[in-house]
């Protein structure tokens, strides 16, 4: 393989539009073999302005290995030789290894016969010297470094979004915690008090179509917001009213379906559920308590019974 690389000099480098996309500067492994050294690329990378490309030799694929292993490049460069340099193999054994360096196959076979060959060991592209330009490997190598810097920040951008999530998870289950302590304190004092409500009556099991009900609710309320569900949620106020349940054991209640609803999120966000939650339950409690101030205002105040004229 000689400098084959084609160069037309009617090729001039435009300065604006896609042309700036290529980076300005660029540093190159070129592993090749003692009978195909890489003056004739180095010429060739020097006589294109496009980008500027800082290319290093490394003879073989023992010290092609070796340079990696020290040192870090943009973009690696490889001369496929069968029979002195096979560049699949070298290739594909570097790849088992974990490494992620953009990798460029250079050959003299064609590009419909190596491309696919080149792929499928994780190389980022072919170029047959024979028939490709210096431009075009220029551009070859440019996208091989876009994407693996793309998917080298696609992956911390994933790893962010995962300790975000699990810190969101941490957050309202550290929530969730500190709610069942405080309607555990509330249920401390009340017995220490000696309040009318027996500790007994607090633990009782819920009916099922209540939790159901309220689960129902909940999910409803977390995609559609607090306005649309207000006259479902001020009827089961007058129902939890109805069936004599204190504050407490709505509070209970709404944890329960909450914690379940929580832990089947898996990886999805639970600020938005939280926060939903809130509401949810801060609406409740307002029905709950206006409920129970009717039902004493009716008790202290109780309708006149008016007589009929004569009956006074």
């Amino acid at each position: 393989m000689g400098a084959t690389l084609n160069d037309p000099s009617s090729l001039e480098r435009p300065q604006t539009g896609c042309w700036q996309s290529l980076p300005p500067r660029m540093r190159a492994l070129y592993i090749t073999t003692r009978q195909r050294t890489g003056g004739w690329l180095a010429e060739a990378f020097a006589a294109d302005s496009a980008s500027q490309v800082l290319l290093e030799e490394a003879v073989g694929t023992a010290a092609g290995l070796g340079r990696l292993r020290d040192e870090a490049f943009d973009v690696v460069l490889v001369s496929h030789e069968p029979g002195t340099l096979d560049a699949l193999n070298l290739i594909e054994g570097y790849r088992a290894g974990g490494a992620d360096e953009p990798i460029i196959v250079l050959g003299s076979q064609s590009e419909q016969e190596m491309a696919a060959l080149c792929y499928e060991v994780g190389a980022d592209g072919y170029v047959c010297v024979n028939t490709s330009t210096t431009r075009n490997l220029i551009w070859v190598a440019a996208r091989a470094v876009q994407r693996h810097q793309l998917i080298c920040d696609n992956q911390c951008l994933r790893a962010a979004e995962q300790t975000r999530l699990r810190r969101e998870h941490d957050e309202a289950t550290r929530l969730l915690a500190q709610q069942r302590k405080l309607l555990g304190d509330i249920e401390a004092l009340r017995r220490r008090g000696r309040d009318c409500v027996p500790a007994e009556e607090l633990r009782l099991p819920l009916p099922e179509e209540l939790i159901t009900h309220y689960r129902e609710l909940l999910r409803a309320h977390v995609i559609m917001g607090s306005g649309n569900l207000t006259c479902e949620l001020k009827r089961l106020a007058e129902l939890l009213v109805s069936a004599g349940l204190t504050a407490r054991q709505t509070v209970q209640l709404h944890l329960n379906v909450l914690e379940e609803l929580i832990r089947g999120l898996g990886t999805r966000s639970s600020r938005h559920v939280m926060t939903r939650a809130d509401l949810l339950v801060l609406e409740v409690m307002v029905h709950l308590a206006e409920g129970y101030r009717q039902r004493y205002h009716q008790r202290m105040h109780p309708p006149l019974q008016h007589l009929l004229p004569g009956f006074e």
